[in-house]
């Protein structure tokens, strides 16, 4: 397989950071939505040092995702019997993808520098409270929107794979082509 995509299959690199991306993104929910809930600062505190590099390896992979898709390779075309409006949702899905996870990424960013939480996790403090300072709102609201998307995104992906039946999730490293 390519590194780079043709005009029916993404290449191995885009494959690559999608996947990875999926899969940072699952431990981000987990760890986030368990640290949320945590009661036992030390357990939550263990829970967002797991979260961090996770976050900030999804906002890596969007941002080097972008800089390929803009300047090195080109997606395939999308099924030429696609309606219209299908295309048209599936570039503002992914875009919307694309920017939620920046300002996901951003608003945690700036989490944890305005609450003071830096030093509780490097190790020498005890954590603040996250929910006093604003960004943490937006991480919030910016996860569930995030959760939306990505339903629609995989839902798409079944509804092409399954009902459409055109081997879809084949371009993307799953299955024949």
């Amino acid at each position: 397989m390519s590194a780079k995509s043709t005009a029916t299959r993404y290449g191995s690199v885009a494959i690559a950071i999608h996947w990875l991306s999926a899969l940072l993104i699952v431990a981000l929910f987990a760890t986030g939505l368990l640290a949320a809930a945590q009661v036992d600062p030390a357990a939550k505190l263990a829970l967002l040092r797991a979260h961090l590099p996770f976050g900030a390896g999804a906002l890596l992979l969007t941002l080097l995702r972008i800089v390929w898709w803009l300047a090195i390779d080109r997606r395939p075309a999308l099924p030429a019997d696609q309606p219209g409006w299908q295309r048209a949702m599936a570039k503002v899905v992914h875009l919307l993808l694309y920017g939620i996870v920046l300002v996901t990424a951003a608003s945690g960013i700036a989490t944890v520098i305005l609450s003071g939480a830096l030093p509780a996790i490097l190790g020498s403090a005890t954590l603040p409270d996250l929910e006093t300072v604003l960004p943490r709102a937006v991480h919030g609201l910016a996860a569930r929107v995030l959760l939306v998307l990505l339903a629609l995104h995989i839902g798409a992906a079944f509804y092409h794979q399954f009902i459409r039946k055109d081997r879809l999730l084949g371009r993307m490293g799953i299955g024949a082509a």
